[in-house]
């Protein structure tokens, strides 16, 4: 078979402007592996950039996909085994060059890993970009250390459960937040000891629990939450933006001096390559495989399904990761 599935996209728009399509299967050189595609994680990111929001960064038509995980196919260069499973995400994959959502993709090695392990692929499917964000967030940007206390702003999502389970593991008191309150189990579920219900301003009743507020949040809501949660922030401490499910970009107005306070540091986190290649992967699928750290698929879908897997993502109906099967 010399052609694949992909899903492409000619135009920004909605979920219906990502068009299944026959293309040719690309052809490795040395220094590339082509992987098999089996699974992929869907990422707001690429809904940004169907929407129109990424701007000149990533140039149409494009096959989208900032993660996938698969077979090795080949490899010229040997540095892969034919059959070994592979994952790979970011290093303008699905941005600079075609991306996860086909059936083959073609990266630099540099920017593929082995996974080795007999988890099924919905789970594999989830594992990549998600618990790279987590673990970049908490010890890259945030440097969480053990016994302090954690606050995930966004702990519904996908990127707020798995980090909830990773800080629980390294010996974090964590909190998460979630808007409905029907969910305060699952979030539980997740690590949290102690769930907030967001109503966009919850400053005050953190307070009433950590009198001198947290050590450090992890904003994954974005713009929308972000000065309240520099609210709940204890001096020294930090709070890491990594997120945007609140669907905005920037302030139309912020003074920094009236709303950081003294002593509490504001940074972000945006993986690249090499903080994927950098992930302890190996240690960390051994805590799924062992049950330690729980992945929270929300919902499967098949390549041909990807606009409504699209949609499902944007109306935020998932529950956890959505992962689509080749």
């Amino acid at each position: 078979m010399s052609t694949m599935k992909a899903a492409v996209i000619h135009e920004a728009g909605g979920a219906e402007v990502l068009k299944l399509e026959t293309l040719p299967i690309p052809t490795p050189k040395t220094g590339q592996v082509l992987i098999k595609i089996k699974a992929f994680g869907l990422n707001r990111s690429e809904l940004f950039t169907r929407q129109g929001q990424s701007g000149d960064a990533v140039k149409f038509p494009r096959v989208l996909g900032i993660e996938a995980i698969g077979l090795v196919e080949d490899a010229p260069g040997k540095e892969f085994n034919k059959g070994d499973i592979i994952a790979t995400a970011m290093g303008g994959l699905g941005r600079l060059f075609d991306g996860g959502y086909a059936e083959y993709t073609l990266v630099p090695v540099q920017q593929a890993q082995v996974f080795k392990t007999n988890l099924p692929w919905e789970t594999l499917g989830a594992i990549p970009e998600m618990l790279q964000t987590a673990w970049g967030s908490l010890f890259t940007a945030l440097h969480l250390k053990k016994g302090e206390r954690l606050l995930i702003r966004g702990g519904t999502t996908s990127v707020g459960m798995a980090a909830a389970a990773i800080g629980k593991a390294h010996g974090a008191i964590v909190s998460s937040t979630t808007r409905n309150p029907k969910r305060e189990e699952l979030v539980k579920a997740s690590g949290a000891e102690h769930v907030f219900v967001d109503n966009g301003s919850i400053a005050e009743e953190v307070m009433k629990i950590y009198p001198d507020g947290v050590d450090k949040v992890l904003e994954l809501v974005g713009i929308t939450s972000l000065e309240d949660s520099l609210l709940c922030v204890r001096s020294p401490g930090a709070v890491c933006m990594t997120g945007m499910v609140g669907n905005k970009w920037s302030f139309e107005n912020f003074a920094p001096m009236e709303s950081i306070p003294k002593g509490v540091n504001l940074t972000t986190y945006g993986g690249d390559n090499i903080d994927f290649m950098n992930t302890p992967y190996g240690e960390l699928v051994r805590q799924v495989e062992d049950g330690t750290l729980k992945v929270q698929v929300g919902r499967t879908f098949r390549l041909e399904d990807i606009v409504e897997a699209h949609r499902c993502m944007e109306e935020n109906r998932a529950g956890g990761k959505i992962v689509v099967l080749t």
